[in-house]
């Protein structure tokens, strides 16, 4: 018990209540204040001297074009308008999340938004937290959706040269989540991997331990960047600090764009049967200066996500873009 309320109070994590409080007095203003500001807001994009970053990022969310091929019967039949989105009351940050960039829109613009854990190709132009990585994944835009538990940054002081030579992992295991039963079954109890699992698995009951917080966690020099249902979501929180992701090659991505990671220089990348693991990390642990090059590439990668007028201005104009080719927009009026 007395560890239960320890990691109530120092786990690291994103205050939900503050997340809940800013969203409440954000619903609190009528949304046509936010409709009459929208083309200031998507003007502020000429303010910034990398601005063809900013739309190669967007380009990246959303990969529609003006020729992509629509279902227009299907279409109709499934999208709803920003008006009826049900407010789903069950996946309540779902529904604050989206709403805090679609109150600048006509609310009677239509969407399909599919909340969730999307691993599965879309059969229509939607909106996702997550889509498969691949060639074929432009009907699912990405918006940064469930940002209170998923993007998280961390201040940590340790050099990596201080911390442990040991692979710290710590997280649920179940449906959907074979991969990190196939590390368990390999790692578990490995001296140079502290491996447990949050919940009871029946099978492996000697696998639980109680969850650690992250500033726990940084005491090691790698931690391990599982895929859950969709993406591994503690990968932004360890590439902003001075440990190192160890991983597969991601399946699936995020706002956070997983798919541009670049193995062995953002992350160290490990066989998908993690049979190299202890390989990879003696290597590591033998060319520090390589390690500490990694982590440097993983701030880079991290920064770009912290400017949060950036991301207001990102999230609109991924929503423009969606809007502008799914609903035929020709006139800016219309938006």
């Amino acid at each position: 018990m007395r560890r239960k309320i320890y990691y109530l109070f120092n786990s690291g994590k994103n205050s939900h209540v503050t997340y809940y409080l800013k969203a409440y007095v954000r619903q609190a203003v009528p949304s046509v204040f936010c409709r009459m500001r929208l083309g200031r807001e998507l003007k502020k994009l000429n303010r910034y001297p990398d601005k063809e970053a900013i739309l190669q990022r967007v380009d990246y969310y959303c990969k529609l074009t003006s020729d992509s091929p629509i279902d227009l019967p299907l279409w109709q039949q499934t999208a709803v308008s920003i008006k009826d989105q049900p407010k789903m009351r069950r996946k309540k940050m779902y529904y604050i999340d989206i709403m805090e960039y679609a109150r600048y829109f006509n609310p009677v613009l239509r969407w399909v938004y599919r909340w969730g854990d999307i691993t599965d190709l879309q059969p229509l132009p939607s909106l996702v937290k997550s889509r498969p990585l691949g060639d074929d994944n432009q009907n699912s835009t990405l918006l940064k959706l469930i940002k209170v538990r998923h993007f998280l940054f961390v201040n940590d002081h340790k050099p990596w040269r201080e911390k442990r030579d040991i692979a710290i992992f710590r997280g649920d295991l179940g449906d959907q989540k074979y991969n990190r039963e196939v590390f368990m079954n390999r790692w578990f109890g490995h001296p140079m991997v502290d491996a447990a699992a949050t919940n009871i698995f029946p099978n492996h009951p000697e696998w639980t331990k109680p969850k650690l917080t992250i500033g726990e966690h940084l005491d090691y020099k790698f931690v391990m960047s599982l895929e859950g249902n969709d993406v591994a979501s503690n990968l932004k929180w360890v590439m902003s600090s001075n440990s190192i992701a160890v991983m597969p090659k991601p399946t699936c991505e995020t706002w956070f764009m997983e798919g541009t990671l670049i193995p062995n220089y953002h992350y160290i990348e490990v066989k998908p049967d993690f049979s190299d693991l202890t390989e990879r990390l003696t290597y590591y642990i033998e060319h520090p200066e390589e390690a500490e090059a990694i982590i440097q590439h993983a701030h880079e990668h991290v920064a770009q996500f912290k400017d949060q007028k950036r991301e207001k201005l990102i999230s609109l104009l991924v929503l423009k873009k969606y809007f502008q080719i799914t609903n035929h927009i020709k006139e800016e009026s219309e938006l």
